[in-house]
């Protein structure tokens, strides 16, 4: 089991980095070519002013009427994605993974803040659930990717938990977590989470149109 951790570590994660890496790079240029082939004259419209204003703008909770029409839906979305950030970057664990891999040095946060930040984010992870099984709206477009891509982001967090804590065998949880880690990360191109790339570049669409077509906000 101990080889198998090594070569977690190792050689698939730089495995999972690549297939990142590459998989994103071909999104984002195929989404480029299919949108210059379907609206080229959208390309010529792209603002960097409004863009940023809008993107600037949808990073304010509650500033738009999109975030201040689900109230729920807003205070967990950002709170997931700041404790998504706070553990993916600056857990000691992870802080020594940055330094071993790429010789970066960033501070830490404590192991116990880390337990009750992903223990956060577990619980806004629940509330996506909840939403998609209680509310309508909600519970009419969503399909089988939107459960995979969540029970994605939700795995890490909780091996991560268990191997904090130590439930069942140390190394095979501490191996567990990597595998979802590293599973995550390599997906995420290729499923509901690649909004993650292409998030500043619809905002800046629609930002830019709206802005600079319509003279008129987005938000």
């Amino acid at each position: 089991m101990t080889d198998f951790y090594v070569f977690a570590t190792g050689p698939l994660a730089w495995i999972a980095f690549g297939i990142f890496i590459l998989g994103a790079i071909y999104r984002l240029v195929s989404m480029y070519s299919l949108a210059k082939a379907k609206d080229g004259s959208s390309i010529a419209y792209m603002s960097w002013y409004y863009g940023l204003r809008s993107i600037l703008a949808w990073m304010v909770p509650f500033k738009s009427m999109g975030w201040k029409s689900d109230p729920l839906m807003t205070v967990t979305t950002f709170i997931f994605h700041l404790c998504f950030l706070l553990v993916a970057v600056f857990l000691g664990a992870h802080v020594v993974l940055w330094n071993t891999a790429f010789g970066i040095t960033i501070p830490s946060l404590p192991s116990q803040f880390g337990d009750i930040v992903s223990f956060v984010a577990l619980a806004c992870c629940a509330v996506f659930a909840y939403r998609r099984f209680a509310l309508p709206h909600v519970k009419g477009v969503t399909r089988c990717q939107d459960w995979f891509a969540l029970v994605l982001v939700a795995l890490p967090f909780i091996t991560g938990v268990l191997a904090y804590h130590q439930v069942g065998s140390p190394l095979v949880m501490t191996t567990l977590h990597v595998l979802s880690g590293e599973l995550l990360l390599a997906l995420i191109p290729f499923t509901r989470l690649s909004h993650a790339l292409f998030v500043l570049f619809t905002r800046a669409y629609m930002g830019s149109e709206f802005g600079g077509v319509r003279h008129a906000n987005d938000w």
